[in-house]
């Protein structure tokens, strides 16, 4: 790479990075400091952003993103695998018609079903439920599941499948002895985008949940207030909420590059 190359990604990491690093600066900041303009980045630092929150409770909400984000996600792999396996390694009649129905579930905006979904669950008395939000997700998820597993599993040697079957080896026992460990890193990373998705939904999560059920998102939008913005409150909310993501991001990063990259080439 030549340094003019380098020096650009350099600077397009820079712009990335940066308000992120400002978002956690601020949160070490008070309110006076942080509402400053031009900022005061060189403010003194202190923890009580942090305080305030724990004062005000944000563990039942963090609890509520992860059950609904973990168990959503569990559910669209366990779905997602079988689907893909039959549309790649045992392709079904008119496969790609299945997928373009998958596809096509995608096209709707979410801002369109949520009436609907709003009546149903109201009606079915599940109002301020995480299990609604996981039903939702798992659903919102799974088609891209999918797409994204079918292309992993194509990649599964069929060699190694031939012999399973004359081994007598089951669907189940294929599915998780053979398909799964070598499938891993594409698993990784469909199981990474999903619990992302469902750890940052918003709109859903606002309109159908109260208090019992509220995820962390939904805590975020508390500091936008008729009195004004709590900016240095808000960074220090948003920073722990990106926490989870980070740690699972970072954790299954060699698995994140090898299944991403998995299926993209022959």
């Amino acid at each position: 790479m030549s340094p003019l190359w380098t020096f650009v990604a350099w600077l397009a990491t820079l712009a990335f990075f940066a308000p992120v690093a400002w978002m956690v600066l601020t949160s070490f900041h008070q309110e006076a400091d942080a509402a400053t303009n031009p900022p005061s980045l060189l403010a003194p630092l202190t923890f009580d952003q942090y305080k305030l929150l724990f004062s005000r409770d944000i563990t039942p909400f963090l609890l509520n993103s992860a059950m609904a984000s973990v168990i959503s996600t569990l559910l669209v792999l366990a779905l997602a695998v079988p689907t893909a396996y039959a549309l790649s390694i045992k392709p079904v009649r008119k496969w790609t018609d299945v997928m373009f129905f998958f596809l096509s579930t995608k096209f709707l905006p979410a801002i369109a079903a949520l009436l609907p979904v709003y009546l149903i669950v109201k009606d079915a008395g599940m109002l301020d439920n995480v299990w609604t939000l996981i039903v939702l997700y798992t659903a919102m998820n799974l088609p891209i599941a999918v797409w994204m597993m079918r292309s992993f599993l194509a990649e599964v040697p069929k060699e190694i499948l031939e012999a399973a079957e004359v081994d007598g080896a089951g669907l189940l026992t294929v599915l998780w002895r053979i398909v799964a460990p070598v499938a891993m890193p594409g698993l990784a990373a469909t199981a990474l985008i999903c619990f992302i998705f469902s750890w940052n939904e918003f709109m859903f999560a606002v309109n159908l949940t109260a208090t019992n059920a509220s995820t962390a998102p939904v805590f975020l939008v508390g500091f936008i207030t008729s009195e004004g913005l709590f900016l240095a409150r808000l960074c220090a909310a948003a920073t722990l909420v990106s926490l989870p993501v980070l740690i699972a991001g970072f954790a299954a990063q060699d698995k994140l590059v090898r299944g991403l990259s998995l299926g993209a080439v022959k």
